[in-house]
Protein backbone atom coordinates (compact mmCIF):
# COMPACT_ATOMS: atom_id res chain seq x y z
CA UNK A 1 0.00 0.00 0.00
CA UNK A 2 1.16 3.82 -0.80
CA UNK A 3 -0.05 6.00 2.57
CA UNK A 4 1.38 9.47 2.91
CA UNK A 5 2.27 11.44 6.36
CA UNK A 6 1.02 14.79 6.89
CA UNK A 7 2.72 15.92 10.25
CA UNK A 8 4.63 19.13 11.05
CA UNK A 9 6.43 17.40 13.69
CA UNK A 10 9.63 16.47 11.92
CA UNK A 11 10.78 13.96 14.34
CA UNK A 12 7.61 12.07 14.05
CA UNK A 13 7.18 12.52 10.86
CA UNK A 14 10.46 10.85 10.29
CA UNK A 15 10.05 8.00 12.99
CA UNK A 16 6.90 7.54 10.95
CA UNK A 17 7.63 6.96 7.50
CA UNK A 18 10.89 4.69 8.90
CA UNK A 19 8.37 2.55 10.41
CA UNK A 20 6.08 2.40 7.89
CA UNK A 21 8.61 1.63 5.44
CA UNK A 22 9.58 -1.30 7.52
CA UNK A 23 6.01 -2.43 7.72
CA UNK A 24 6.27 -2.75 3.94
CA UNK A 25 4.81 0.67 2.95
CA UNK A 26 5.49 2.59 0.30
CA UNK A 27 5.26 6.29 2.01
CA UNK A 28 5.57 9.86 0.81
CA UNK A 29 5.88 12.77 3.71
CA UNK A 30 5.05 16.66 4.05
CA UNK A 31 4.95 18.61 6.72
CA UNK A 32 2.10 21.11 5.72
CA UNK A 33 -1.50 21.04 4.91
CA UNK A 34 -1.29 22.73 1.87
CA UNK A 35 1.45 20.50 1.14
CA UNK A 36 -1.03 17.45 0.96
CA UNK A 37 -2.82 18.30 -2.39
CA UNK A 38 0.57 18.57 -4.15
CA UNK A 39 0.82 14.89 -3.51
CA UNK A 40 -2.64 14.15 -3.88
CA UNK A 41 -1.95 15.84 -7.19
CA UNK A 42 0.65 12.86 -8.12
CA UNK A 43 -0.50 10.30 -6.84
CA UNK A 44 -3.07 8.36 -5.51
CA UNK A 45 -3.07 7.51 -2.29
CA UNK A 46 -4.51 3.95 -0.19
CA UNK A 47 -4.17 6.15 2.81
CA UNK A 48 -3.58 9.48 4.58
CA UNK A 49 -2.32 10.05 7.99
CA UNK A 50 -3.36 13.38 8.83
CA UNK A 51 -1.92 15.45 11.82
CA UNK A 52 -4.67 18.31 12.81
CA UNK A 53 -2.46 21.53 13.74
CA UNK A 54 -0.36 22.56 11.28
CA UNK A 55 0.85 25.40 9.12
CA UNK A 56 -0.42 26.44 6.14
CA UNK A 57 -4.07 24.17 6.73
CA UNK A 58 -5.06 22.64 9.43
CA UNK A 59 -5.82 18.86 8.78
CA UNK A 60 -9.77 19.59 9.51
CA UNK A 61 -8.75 22.33 6.68
CA UNK A 62 -7.18 19.85 4.00
CA UNK A 63 -9.89 16.95 4.84
CA UNK A 64 -12.77 19.51 4.22
CA UNK A 65 -10.87 20.20 1.30
CA UNK A 66 -10.34 16.94 -0.27
CA UNK A 67 -14.06 15.82 0.51
CA UNK A 68 -15.44 18.62 -1.32
CA UNK A 69 -13.59 17.61 -4.17
CA UNK A 70 -15.23 14.08 -4.04
CA UNK A 71 -11.75 12.46 -3.00
CA UNK A 72 -12.69 9.64 -0.82
CA UNK A 73 -9.27 8.39 0.01
CA UNK A 74 -9.19 7.11 3.57
CA UNK A 75 -7.80 9.56 6.54
CA UNK A 76 -7.07 8.96 9.87
CA UNK A 77 -6.37 11.74 11.81
CA UNK A 78 -3.14 11.37 14.55
CA UNK A 79 -3.35 14.48 16.55
CA UNK A 80 -2.85 16.17 20.31
CA UNK A 81 -6.27 17.28 19.71
CA UNK A 82 -8.19 14.88 22.45
CA UNK A 83 -11.68 16.49 23.42
CA UNK A 84 -14.36 14.65 22.67
CA UNK A 85 -15.94 17.55 20.72
CA UNK A 86 -12.47 17.35 18.28
CA UNK A 87 -13.25 13.73 17.36
CA UNK A 88 -16.79 13.95 16.77
CA UNK A 89 -15.52 17.08 14.52
CA UNK A 90 -13.24 15.16 12.35
CA UNK A 91 -15.54 12.10 12.17
CA UNK A 92 -18.10 14.09 10.97
CA UNK A 93 -16.05 16.07 8.40
CA UNK A 94 -15.36 12.45 6.63
CA UNK A 95 -12.27 11.44 8.58
CA UNK A 96 -12.10 7.44 8.83
CA UNK A 97 -10.61 7.09 12.26
CA UNK A 98 -9.06 9.43 15.10
CA UNK A 99 -6.68 8.51 17.00
CA UNK A 100 -4.84 10.96 19.40
CA UNK A 101 -1.57 10.87 20.55
CA UNK A 102 0.66 9.28 22.48
CA UNK A 103 0.02 6.47 20.55
CA UNK A 104 1.17 3.15 19.82
CA UNK A 105 2.48 2.40 16.34
CA UNK A 106 1.12 -1.20 16.26
CA UNK A 107 -2.19 0.77 16.72
CA UNK A 108 -1.98 2.98 14.11
CA UNK A 109 -0.76 0.47 11.91
CA UNK A 110 -4.28 -1.76 12.84
CA UNK A 111 -6.15 1.31 12.09
CA UNK A 112 -4.72 1.88 8.60
CA UNK A 113 -5.23 -1.78 7.82
CA UNK A 114 -8.71 -1.77 8.95
CA UNK A 115 -9.77 1.87 7.18
CA UNK A 116 -7.82 0.53 3.90
CA UNK A 117 -9.75 -2.71 4.22
CA UNK A 118 -13.54 -0.79 4.58
CA UNK A 119 -12.40 0.73 1.38
CA UNK A 120 -11.85 -2.08 -1.04
CA UNK A 121 -15.08 -3.45 1.44
CA UNK A 122 -13.07 -6.47 2.96
CA UNK A 123 -13.67 -7.43 6.83
CA UNK A 124 -9.94 -9.43 7.31
CA UNK A 125 -6.73 -8.92 6.75
CA UNK A 126 -6.19 -12.11 4.51
CA UNK A 127 -7.12 -12.25 0.87
CA UNK A 128 -7.25 -15.05 -1.63
CA UNK A 129 -7.88 -15.95 -5.01
CA UNK A 130 -7.64 -19.46 -5.54
CA UNK A 131 -5.58 -21.03 -3.71
CA UNK A 132 -3.77 -18.71 -3.32
CA UNK A 133 -3.96 -15.94 0.21
CA UNK A 134 -1.81 -13.50 1.73
CA UNK A 135 -2.32 -11.90 4.71
CA UNK A 136 -2.09 -8.37 5.16
CA UNK A 137 -0.82 -8.49 8.73
CA UNK A 138 1.96 -10.41 8.84
CA UNK A 139 2.69 -10.17 5.28
CA UNK A 140 2.84 -14.38 5.05
CA UNK A 141 1.88 -15.37 1.33
CA UNK A 142 0.41 -19.16 0.74
CA UNK A 143 -0.14 -21.93 -2.19
CA UNK A 144 -1.81 -24.00 -1.81
CA UNK A 145 -0.80 -24.43 2.01
CA UNK A 146 3.31 -23.61 0.52
CA UNK A 147 4.51 -20.38 2.10
CA UNK A 148 5.96 -18.63 -0.75
CA UNK A 149 8.76 -16.17 0.18
CA UNK A 150 8.84 -12.83 -1.57
CA UNK A 151 10.94 -9.20 -1.89
CA UNK A 152 9.28 -6.52 -0.66
CA UNK A 153 9.19 -5.24 -3.72
CA UNK A 154 6.99 -8.45 -5.14
CA UNK A 155 5.23 -8.20 -2.03
CA UNK A 156 3.47 -5.33 -2.64
CA UNK A 157 2.79 -5.57 -6.21
CA UNK A 158 1.50 -8.73 -5.22
CA UNK A 159 -0.58 -6.75 -2.50
CA UNK A 160 -1.47 -4.36 -5.10
CA UNK A 161 -2.83 -7.15 -7.53
CA UNK A 162 -4.49 -9.16 -4.78
CA UNK A 163 -6.28 -6.13 -2.99
CA UNK A 164 -8.05 -5.70 -7.00
CA UNK A 165 -8.15 -9.09 -7.68
CA UNK A 166 -10.05 -9.40 -10.77
CA UNK A 167 -9.70 -6.07 -11.90
CA UNK A 168 -6.75 -5.17 -14.82
CA UNK A 169 -4.35 -2.91 -13.08
CA UNK A 170 -1.55 -0.76 -15.59
CA UNK A 171 1.72 -0.51 -15.32
CA UNK A 172 1.14 3.49 -13.93
CA UNK A 173 -1.34 2.19 -11.53
CA UNK A 174 1.02 -0.65 -10.02
CA UNK A 175 3.85 1.99 -9.88
CA UNK A 176 2.09 4.27 -8.28
CA UNK A 177 0.59 2.06 -5.68
CA UNK A 178 4.29 0.33 -5.06
CA UNK A 179 6.91 3.32 -5.30
CA UNK A 180 7.20 6.55 -3.45
CA UNK A 181 7.26 10.10 -5.23
CA UNK A 182 10.58 10.00 -5.88
CA UNK A 183 11.22 7.18 -7.71
CA UNK A 184 12.33 7.94 -11.25
CA UNK A 185 12.29 4.35 -12.66
CA UNK A 186 10.08 3.32 -15.70
CA UNK A 187 7.06 0.98 -16.07
CA UNK A 188 9.48 -1.71 -17.68
CA UNK A 189 10.52 -2.47 -14.12
CA UNK A 190 7.15 -3.65 -13.71
CA UNK A 191 7.44 -6.73 -16.36
CA UNK A 192 10.30 -7.70 -14.93
CA UNK A 193 9.01 -8.10 -10.87
CA UNK A 194 5.96 -9.50 -12.71
CA UNK A 195 8.01 -12.36 -14.51
CA UNK A 196 9.64 -13.14 -11.02
CA UNK A 197 6.49 -13.15 -9.77
CA UNK A 198 4.69 -15.88 -11.72
CA UNK A 199 8.20 -18.00 -11.31
CA UNK A 200 7.31 -18.18 -7.55
CA UNK A 201 3.48 -18.26 -7.81
CA UNK A 202 2.35 -19.83 -10.73
CA UNK A 203 5.28 -21.94 -11.81
CA UNK A 204 4.30 -25.48 -10.91
CA UNK A 205 0.66 -24.82 -11.04
CA UNK A 206 -1.90 -25.99 -13.79
CA UNK A 207 -4.35 -22.91 -12.79
CA UNK A 208 -2.14 -19.89 -13.43
CA UNK A 209 -3.43 -16.74 -11.67
CA UNK A 210 -1.13 -13.58 -12.86
CA UNK A 211 -2.23 -12.80 -16.44
CA UNK A 212 -1.25 -9.95 -18.95
CA UNK A 213 -3.93 -8.29 -20.80
CA UNK A 214 -2.32 -6.56 -24.18
CA UNK A 215 -1.85 -3.45 -24.24
CA UNK A 216 -3.71 -2.99 -20.81
CA UNK A 217 -1.35 -4.49 -17.97
CA UNK A 218 -2.12 -7.33 -15.25
CA UNK A 219 -4.64 -8.84 -13.26
CA UNK A 220 -4.82 -11.67 -11.04
CA UNK A 221 -7.57 -13.95 -10.89
CA UNK A 222 -8.99 -17.67 -11.53
CA UNK A 223 -8.94 -18.94 -15.20
CA UNK A 224 -7.14 -22.48 -16.66
CA UNK A 225 -5.85 -20.37 -19.60
CA UNK A 226 -2.05 -19.74 -18.94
Amino acid sequence: MRILIAEDEKSLNRILVRQFIKAGYSVDSCFDGGSVFDYLAGAKYDAIVLDVMMPNMSGFEVLEKMRSQGDDTPVIFLTAKSEIEDKVFGLDSGANDYLTKPFSFEELAARVRMITRKQVGSSTNIYTVGDLSVNLKSREVKRADKIIELSSKEYAILECLIRNAGTVMSREKIENSVWNYDYMGGTNVIDVYIRYLRKKIDDGFETKLIHTVRGAGYVLKVTDNA
